[in-house]
Order: structure tokens, then C-alpha cells, then sequence
């Protein structure tokens, strides 16, 4: 499996993402469209990026009971995106019906991956607010092995966690990995961050950047300095 970056196009309409994209003539970037981009223009926001030759991965982190997803997941895999997501919060049970309902009549689906710990998260949030004890690491570890077991694809994690996963889980369980900045940029409002070379270097199969590319002067020298330093 070849690693990519995959640019987090969160903006509010599609005016906004299609003046972004057009600056790329190019390479496509392989794109994320999120909970603002998708709510606020709706599914045909999809299929217009995927009409110009993205890859998509849509990353609404579906959590319900597992019928209720399983039914979201069935209209979402008419889509045609690459990858979509839920959190594995939600138990395997709910994992399991994701993938029920994202596999077409033909067998094909989207990469389905897991949420683990949002990488806004540490320790101490986990412990006072969402009272789990155990050591984060451990929590993410987990949480990966349940989602696995349900037969999904991968799990969305820390960098930091990313190496850990694949000793877990295996080096073809896929390891997405947002909290990814340049060495000379902010790390905004994320807690566990790391630069693409350590990405890279940690085990991250896919690495999804957005603000250091998007908010960028030069969009594209970013993302190509971005891919530069995490593909090589």
C-alpha cells in the first residue's frame, strides 16, 4: 500500500473548496471532506470532487446504533468515496453493521476505518471527562483490535500511535493520521502532533493535513513539500 497526503478541505461552501482545488493543474490531491463542507452542501459536493479525478475519503464519524448506521452507511456507499469512517466507540457490534451496509450488491466498498481517540484528546481530558483511567495509548491500542476484529480496514490515530497500531493489528491495517503540522508551522488546537518526515518515520500510511496546506500563501508548493517529506 503506497502512503499519501490527504488535504482536509475544510471549508464552508463549495465555492470555497472549488477555488482551492482549482489552484492544483496538476496532481489531485487526494482530499477529505468533513462534517462543515458536507453539511453544509450535501452529497453533491461529493460527487462534483469525485468527478474531477479525487480520491475522497468523507469523514463524518457515523455513531449510532448499529441499524441506524448501517442504513447511512448503505446510501453513503453510492458515493463512490475511498474511504469513509465511524468512531469505534460505537462498539463492534455498530462496526460490523457499517460494513453490512457499505458493501454494494457486488462485493465493493470503501476503505472503512475507525476513530480511536480524536487527536485533540490527552490524558487528562480522557480521564476527567470521558472517565476512562487506563494509559491512552492502551485505550487507542484497543480500540484498534476491536475494530480489526470487525473486519475493518483501518483506524484513524495519532502518528504517535500509528507503529504501535501496526505491531497490534499488522502492517497492512491501514494507520490514518491527522495531527500533522510542518516543523516550522503552530500546532493550532491538536495535542498530539508530529511533522511529516516523523510521520513517516512512525508508520502513518496516510497522514491528513489541512490548515498548514489549506491556509497556506502557496496551497500547492505546501501540499508539494508536504508529499515530498512524507512519500519521498
Amino acid at each position: 500500500m503506497g502512503k499519501d497526503v490527504i488535504v482536509a478541505c475544510d471549508f464552508s461552501s463549495a465555492e470555497q473548496v472549488f477555488t482551492f482545488l482549482d489552484k492544483f493543474k496538476e496532481r489531485k490531491p487526494f482530499v477529505k471532506i468533513g462534517m462543515e463542507l458536507y453539511y453544509a452542501e450535501g452529497p453533491e459536493i461529493v460527487r462534483q470532487i469525485k468527478a474531477r479525478g479525487h480520491k475522497i475519503f468523507l469523514d463524518l464519524k457515523l455513531h449510532d446504533i448499529p441499524n441506524t448506521v448501517k442504513k447511512a452507511m448503505a446510501v453513503l456507499s453510492g458515493l463512490d468515496v475511498d474511504m469513509c469512517n465511524v468512531h469505534a466507540a460505537g462498539t463492534s457490534a455498530m462496526m460490523k453493521a457499517a460494513l453490512e451496509g457499505l458493501t454494494r450488491p457486488d462485493g465493493s466498498r470503501p476503505l472503512l476505518i475507525a476513530v480511536t481517540q480524536l487527536t485533540s484528546t490527552d490524558q487528562e481530558s480522557m480521564e476527567k471527562e470521558l472517565l476512562i483511567e487506563k494509559p491512552l495509548d492502551q485505550v487507542v491500542m484497543s480500540y484498534a483490535r476491536t475494530a480489526m476484529e470487525a473486519g475493518l480496514d483501518g483506524v484513524v490515530c495519532s502518528p504517535l500511535e500509528a507503529g504501535k497500531v501496526h505491531e497490534t493489528c499488522g502492517e497492512s491495517f491501514v494507520t490514518v493520521t491527522p495531527g500533522v503540522r510542518f516543523a516550522d508551522g503552530d500546532a493550532g488546537d491538536q495535542k498530539r502532533v508530529t511533522t511529516p518526515v516523523k510521520a513517516r518515520e512512525l508508520g502513518s500510511d496516510y497522514i491528513v493535513v489541512g490548515r498548514p496546506i489549506t491556509a497556506a500563501a502557496d496551497p500547492v508548493e505546501a501540499y508539494n513539500r508536504c508529499v515530498k517529506e512524507f512519500v519521498g
